[in-house]
Parts: structure tokens; sequence; C-alpha cells
């Protein structure tokens, strides 16, 4: 499994050329935006972030 710090360096720092500070910037939160909110992660049952968050709500308004 890889760690958050590779995957980051693989996906995007490797994978990306910055044409200065603020492209920098801009790409990294686009990144970190899609890996925390669209991505499915493994350790959420294959679900997003967005969409996990959204089953756990729901679960306690059952509850």
């Amino acid at each position: 499994m890889a760690t958050f710090n590779s995957r980051l360096r693989a996906e995007c720092l490797n994978a990306s050329w910055f044409l200065s500070l603020a492209d920098a910037r801009e790409q990294l939160e686009a990144w970190r935006r899609e890996y925390n909110e669209e991505r499915p992660h493994g350790s959420l049952r294959n679900l997003t972030p967005r969409a996990f968050a959204e089953q756990a709500q729901h679960a306690r308004e059952v509850a």
C-alpha cells in the first residue's frame, strides 16, 4: 500500500512541470481536491471520502 507522500510524488510532483509557484499551488490544489474528494479509497471500502461521509451522516440520522 502506497503512502500519501509516495502517491503525491508519483502522481503529481514527478508527473508535472510547474511554470511558477502560483502554477504549482494551483496544480497541487487540484490534485489534493481530486485525491480527497473524488478518488475511491480502499480504507473507506472503495468509496470516495465524500460518499463515505454522506453514508456516515445518513447512518447517524437513521440511528
